[in-house]
């Protein structure tokens, strides 16, 4: 389906991103990207470059790939971050 990978991996920054106790601000901060747009890409409303996704992935203590899991996925993902 169309944008099924875009939601899913919005889904996963949100996830992961709330997981760590990261804002939006702090993980725009750190990629370049203002909080309301990292909030658009949460909700599958805008895409992201691969850089960027890296940059993410960095910040939150995950594999890129874990971005790119179905959201449904439950497979590995890094523990938070006591």
């Amino acid at each position: 389906m169309v944008g099924e990978l875009q939601r899913s991996v919005g889904k996963n920054i949100r996830r992961i991103r709330l997981s760590r106790g990261i804002s939006q601000e702090a993980l725009g901060d750190v990629v370049g990207l203002h909080r309301t747009y990292i909030g658009s890409v949460e909700r599958g409303e805008r895409n992201i470059t691969l850089q960027t996704l890296e940059g993410m992935a960095e910040l939150l203590g995950v594999p890129p790939m874990d971005l790119l899991a179905d959201a449904g996925d439950t497979g590995p993902t890094a523990p938070p971050v006591a």
